[in-house]
């Protein structure tokens, strides 16, 4: 079954590019979305006028990829707090924005949204609202990049990079097939909400360079250069690669409150996050238990796939 999103997000060149990576997107197509005129022009829409956003139409196969991931990715390639403008471009036409087909998904939606604000202090400048209309734009506007790939886009390399691996490599696995791929520390953990013993697991106090994954599905969670030691026994990042890689949910086991951090697509237990982190880095402590995570070193990141991501690693906080 196939289900149609389109998403505003600056130059529709580069937009479209990255999604057309996406494993379970069949069709992609740049156009004029939500304005107040018919057809317009480029040269109109440039001109701020129109009230169109550049956006981009995506088909994709609810079988092979879910909205909710889409989401996602759509929120890694932009700056969701900017107001009409991405990357280098300015105006009406660059604003950021969500418009479904389907009325049932405006509350997922705005739930993702609203899980995404938690991570900004500035607020999430993304609109929301039906697709109220869509012009496909001229022809030669249509994938644009394929045909000139050395034009202009605004998604840095790394994102396009981590967009080929979308959908193809980060999947929830079944309980049985993580029975057998999981050690009994890591399964307790991650599917039963466990907590492995503090001092006494892989991680707590590793501080080389690299990248760590979720252990169930291999997706970049952290980054070393956001780990710190917090004292507390178990490993300590200041904030996740993405902020919509994970999902928080209230705990209150064991007579006390607190929030649970998940994995988003592999919906395994990592751990929890406090407020009582370094002021400097942002204030937040995700301690996250060791059985959860897989880390692979800078030298073998390329070997291992992860290569998109020693641009981000280098350039440490971001």
């Amino acid at each position: 079954m196939e289900k149609t999103v389109y998403f505003g997000g600056g130059c529709f060149w580069g937009v479209e590019k990255y999604f057309s990576y996406v494993e379970g997107v069949t069709e992609t197509e740049v156009g004029y979305a939500n304005g107040h005129t018919a057809n317009p022009t480029y040269e109109e829409v440039c001109r701020g006028h129109t009230g169109h956003a550049e956006t981009v139409k995506v088909v994709y196969e609810c079988q092979k990829i879910g909205l909710e991931q889409l989401l996602s990715l759509f929120y890694q390639s932009i700056d969701p707090t900017a107001v009409n403008r991405q990357g280098n471009d300015i105006g009406p036409q660059y604003r950021t924005g969500i418009y479904y087909t389907d009325p049932k998904e405006k509350s997922l939606i705005l739930q993702s949204l609203a899980q995404l604000q938690k991570s900004y202090q500035a607020p999430i400048a993304v609109e929301v609202g039906p697709l109220r209309n869509f012009w496909p734009a001229e022809e030669y506007h249509q994938k644009y990049l394929d045909r000139n790939p050395l034009g202009y886009c605004h998604i840095g390399k790394e994102k396009l990079k981590a967009a080929q691996k979308a959908g193809r490599e980060y999947r929830r696995k079944s309980q049985e097939e993580l029975a057998k791929s999981l050690t009994q520390m890591q399964y307790e953990v991650t599917q039963n909400k466990g907590t492995e013993p503090p001092f006494r697991n892989s991680y707590w106090d590793q501080f080389a360079e690299g990248i760590y994954v979720d252990i169930t599905t291999g997706e970049p969670l952290f980054l070393s250069s956001d780990k710190f030691d917090s004292g507390c026994g178990w490993p300590s990042f200041s904030k996740p690669i993405e902020p919509w890689l994970l999902e928080e949910f209230r705990d209150s086991s064991h007579g006390m409150e607190r929030i649970e951090v998940r994995s988003r697509t592999g919906n395994s237990h990592l751990g929890h996050v406090f407020t009582d982190g370094p002021r400097e880095r942002g204030g937040l402590r995700y301690c996250i238990n060791s059985s959860s995570l897989r880390f692979i070193p800078k030298e073998k990141m390329e070997e291992e796939g992860y290569g998109a991501y020693l641009a981000l690693l280098d350039r440490g906080s971001r």
